[in-house]
């Protein structure tokens, strides 16, 4: 939603279930320095993207994952979550945690209306792997981390092997460019996202007076939702809460992590994380997947989607868009729950997707298997 991406807000929660109570500030973190573009200045730049790296066995042995983490995003505001798969580690999983651009204390090339593409942080996540020494990686998402991640595929199937996006399924962008005001007659929920694209220094202040109460406001589930009006209208993010006093705490965060999430959108508010609502943005997105032309993924692809996220029904929105129909390898399964599903119901999110990364992992590495074999009799036979 706003600015709580969800790249890797979803793995670390998904190992936190595992293993009980821990700390976001304990793992360690490294910094991949990668080049992007200032469009608006017509220059590249340097950005930082702090890591962290640790192990988990969040998945049955023997495979090794790549987690990416961002700080979080609720529209601009979400936690987009990352796994990537690269090999073989003893009994355990690499979780490798990144601040997406604009989120934590990672750094923005400075232009959020035009220089925060999807391209460009599947770009950033490229240059993350590279940095850690990963080839390839399965991909998991949430919100826009969804969207990174299927992008990413696209882009490069030879990097990230499979996909997951929670909570938002694959768009493939075949056909024309709609502007996001297009879409709010039938998704009223995405009217919150025509404030964050026109009126996006209102939106930022808003949104950055109180953070906590942000936060909260966001990250919501479905025993306890918001305001019936909330992300419903395009004038304000957080005038659905005007008559509570104060907002109960995050009900799937312990104190801590709820102070953790504070004090990292404290480091740089909001200024760059309504990069994706961005027409501009947006409609770059649009035109690049349209200049490659592969709307359709080869890879597996999983959708895992909540039955009742207040921002879009997304079944409806599957069938709207097709789909289905550029995901030849695709799998969707609906959970209980609201946007935050896999927080929410931790058990039945590792449940769903440990049974797809079993398969697909089996699958990934018969593939692999066969081109090896391949080549050896292509080498044996130039040899002659």
């Amino acid at each position: 939603m706003p600015g709580l991406v969800t790249i890797g807000v979803v793995s670390l929660v998904l190992h936190a279930s595992l293993a009980g109570a821990f700390d976001p500030r304990a793992y360690p973190k490294s910094v991949a320095t990668c080049k992007a573009p200032n469009r608006a200045e017509g220059k590249d730049v340097d950005i930082d993207i702090p890591l962290g790296q640790t192990m988990s066995t969040l998945i049955p042995p023997p495979r090794r994952l790549c987690f990416s983490f961002t700080a979080g995003r609720v529209s601009g505001v979400p936690g987009p979550t990352k796994l990537k798969n690269s090999g073989h580690v003893p009994s355990e999983y690499r979780l490798i945690v990144p601040d997406v651009r604009g989120f934590g204390s990672s750094t923005h090339p400075g232009d959020v209306r035009s220089s925060g593409t999807m391209d460009d942080i599947a770009r950033d996540m490229f240059c993350v792997l590279d940095k850690a020494g990963v080839q390839s990686s399965i991909c998991i998402g949430h919100d826009w981390g969804s969207s990174i991640c299927f992008t990413g595929a696209r882009m490069r199937p030879d990097i990230f092997t499979a996909v997951t996006g929670i909570a938002v399924p694959y768009l493939s962008g075949a056909g024309p460019f709609m502007p996001i005001r297009d879409y709010i007659p039938y998704f009223p929920g995405l009217a919150y996202q025509s404030f964050f694209n026109e009126h996006t220094t209102e939106a930022v202040a808003e949104l950055a007076k109180d953070i906590r109460r942000t936060v909260r406001a966001t990250l919501r589930d479905k025993a306890s939702p918001p305001p019936e009006g909330f992300l419903k209208s395009d004038k304000t993010f957080l005038g659905a809460w005007d008559d509570v006093a104060e907002i109960p705490p995050v009900p799937f965060f312990t104190p801590n992590e709820e102070d953790y999430f504070v004090e990292q959108y404290e480091i740089q508010k909001f200024a760059y994380t309504l990069q994706y609502y961005t027409n501009e943005n947006r409609e770059l997105t649009w035109s690049y997947a349209k200049e490659q032309g592969n709307y359709t993924l080869p890879q597996p692809t999983l959708s895992l989607l909540p039955t009742a996220d207040v921002v879009a029904d997304w079944a409806l929105l599957l069938q709207i868009v097709k789909s289905d129909d550029f995901l030849p390898k695709g799998k969707t399964e609906y959970m209980d729950g609201g946007h935050w599903c896999h927080i929410e119901f931790p058990e039945t999110a590792n449940k769903i997707i440990r049974a797809w990364l079993t398969e697909t992992l089996e699958t990934l590495e018969g593939q692999a298997a066969a081109q090896d074999e391949e080549q050896v009799v292509v080498d044996v036979h130039d040899e002659l």
